[in-house]
């Protein structure tokens, strides 16, 4: 019997240790991730992963996925067609799935505290957090205050704190496996139509140029307005905002946080930063215009900085080039109408005189102007810098040496200095209609000091200077000097030039005869003049009263030896002569009838007083 023989199968081929080692940690990973996607997308449970009381178990959930990731890059290395892969590719796809329902609804449920403004208070909060002069801490599980640079308080729970660092955690896992697309859509979404929101609630909209230019002005500074509040919230609080919680939740890829900010921010803000320029380029830029583009431009200038610093990404560079483009027309404009506004000064040809020689609508419309727009110093001081005035006009009355470039700090202040001067020319050429020339110099005199007055109490004399004032007070008082002396030279030039003792009774009575018609005239003629401002009507009676007090005296003393010392009927005693002065330069203000007593009250008697002479009922200053 022989030998049998037979070949029995081959045994099973052995696997590599490793590569048995790769799909059994593949195989665990996916044991216990596919049990947590069970119990999270079951259509029983009323609980979220990424929620307070399953933050641990969701943290393990994230770290699971990101081993499993590794775990297959390993398995691929070894055993590209292993079945665990597929069957891990599928469970991966089904975590993130999970992972992108909990990125939206942590997105959406926490609109109100993801909100910009609460974004950017929170930075402010994080990195004050350890300091007790900003911080409140009662206890870890209550909540905290923050104090902002506003004094406003601002309180903060740890869930709420926990909203932006789930977003990060989700967003990193995802990127990590390579569902970064998935995670940024769902994020543009959702932070978009936010951003949209908010911009429609500060009444921001999408306005063309031919929109802007049909509208009138009324409706237009209505818009600007809006825009004024609108763009100190959008840059300080909403687009700070977004970009905060793109470089916190999109930390792990600059990237990434670039092309979603800017999708996300760049429509809304060249439609907001685009209307300053369209509003510009309206055809009617009238210099009562000149403040509000002055606004837009002062907040827009403001901003820039920031607005640097929030888009200075390469693909923002269309937003930093509209904000320099509306900056730049915002400048022509206000340009523009500041030449319409000293041409509407050379061009003023108003001959009518002032009643009572008071200050002329144009002194109060150009000085009020200067006054508000040197608030805006700062601006108009890069607006005007290279921008130099036309020539003088040929005619100033004398002005010209009121206008040494060199004394003044800078080119807005030369153009300051240039405007009132070329006003001021324009006043002096509106004293000549004046028939009487005393009222012609109180006329100027009002006119200057009220120049004077506003730019003492104004920012204008910021620009002028302590000098510039001094000059033009010294002129106010070369200007009351001759309007004195005009317009009551003939009262104060009465007396004779010898003494009281050698003038005999025929010339006293002539010279108190004289005395008396001439102060009635003056008075007479001026009762309907003006001095607007109390402290230059001061100065003048003062100076007045004293000279006629002096005058009186000469002629109580031309009575009393002139008429042997009988005396003659003195019709203006001293209280008489105050209580008339008191009553003048309040125009058709003047607390007395307007009329002079020809009878006065003197008693006849060479004292020149009387106890029981009429009163005109003074006004005290």
């Amino acid at each position: 019997m022989g030998k049998q023989l037979f070949r029995s199968s081959p045994p099973p081929e052995k696997q590599p240790a490793h590569q048995s080692l790769a799909e059994t940690a593949v195989q665990e990973c996916t044991s216990s991730i596919n049990t947590v996607i069970s119990k999270w997308t079951s259509s029983s449970s009323n609980e979220f992963l990424f929620s307070t009381n399953s933050r641990h178990e969701a943290e393990e959930f994230v770290e699971a996925v990101k081993h499993l990731q590794s775990t297959m890059h390993r398995l691929v290395s070894v055993n590209a067609s292993s079945d665990k892969l597929v069957y891990a590719h599928n469970l991966m796809q089904s975590a993130m799935k999970l992972l992108e329902s909990e990125f939206r609804r942590v997105l959406n449920a926490n609109r109100d505290y993801l909100d910009p403004e609460s974004v950017s208070v929170r930075s402010s909060y994080r990195s004050s957090r350890f300091s007790t002069s900003t911080t409140t801490s009662v206890s870890d599980s209550e909540d905290e205050i923050y104090h902002d640079e506003n004094g406003d308080d601002h309180r903060f729970s740890g869930q709420d704190s926990d909203a932006m660092d789930d977003l990060k955690t989700i967003a990193d896992c995802m990127i990590s496996t390579g569902y970064a697309k998935e995670c940024v859509t769902v994020y543009k979404t959702v932070r978009k139509s936010i951003v949209e929101e908010t911009l429609h609630n500060l009444a921001v909209e999408r306005l063309t140029l031919h929109q802007v230019q049909k509208m009138d002005w009324e409706t237009l500074e209505s818009k600007i307005r809006s825009w004024l509040r609108a763009a100190k919230l959008a840059v300080r609080s909403l687009f700070f905002g977004e970009r905060l919680l793109a470089d916190h939740v999109f930390s792990s890829s600059i990237n990434i946080v670039e092309s979603s900010f800017t999708d996300i921010t760049q429509e809304g803000a060249l439609t907001l930063f685009a209307f300053p320029e369209n509003a510009a380029k309206i055809k009617k830029l009238s210099p009562e215009k000149m403040f509000r583009f002055l606004d837009m431009y002062e907040t827009l200038a403001s901003l820039y900085v920031e607005i640097e610093t929030i888009f200075y990404f390469d693909s923002a560079a269309a937003v930093r080039s509209q904000v320099i483009s509306s900056l730049t027309r915002l400048g022509d404009a206000a340009r523009t109408m500041m030449t319409a506004f000293e041409t509407a000064i050379q061009k003023d040809t108003s001959r009518t005189p002032v009643i009572g020689g008071g200050v002329h609508p144009l002194t109060r419309y150009v000085m009020n102007y200067l006054s508000f727009l040197v608030d805006y110093s700062e601006s108009i001081a890069v607006i005007f810098e290279n921008w130099q005035p036309t020539l003088l006009p040929s005619s100033c009355g004398g002005e010209e040496d009121a206008y040494p470039e060199e004394l003044y700090s800078s080119p807005v202040s030369v153009r300051i200095a240039w405007v009132i001067l070329l006003t001021l020319c324009k006043i002096d050429g509106k004293a000549q209609p004046y028939k009487d020339v005393a009222l012609s110099y109180l006329f100027l005199a009002n006119n200057l000091q009220y120049v004077v007055v506003k730019v003492r109490t104004s920012n204008v004399k910021l620009l002028l200077g302590e000098d510039w004032v001094v000059r033009h007070e010294g002129k106010v008082k070369q200007y009351a000097d001759k309007f004195e002396k005009l317009a009551w030279g003939k009262v104060l030039t009465s007396l004779p030039e010898y003494p009281a003792e050698e003038i005999t009774p025929e010339e006293a009575k002539e010279l108190l005869v004289r005395f008396d018609d001439e102060f009635e005239a003056s008075y007479r003629k001026q009762i309907s003049w003006v001095i607007p401002d109390p402290k230059l009507r001061d100065w003048i009676k003062v100076s007045l009263s004293h000279k006629l007090m002096l005058v009186c005296t000469e002629l109580y003393e031309i009575n009393r030896f002139g008429s042997g010392g009988d005396g003659f009927n003195v019709r203006y005693t001293s209280e008489d002569i105050g209580n008339y002065l008191s009553d003048l330069y309040f125009g058709s203000r003047g607390s007395g009838s307007g009329s002079v007593s020809t009878k006065g009250s003197g008693s006849g008697t060479g004292t020149g007083s009387s106890s029981t002479g009429k009163s005109r009922g003074g006004r005290s200053h």
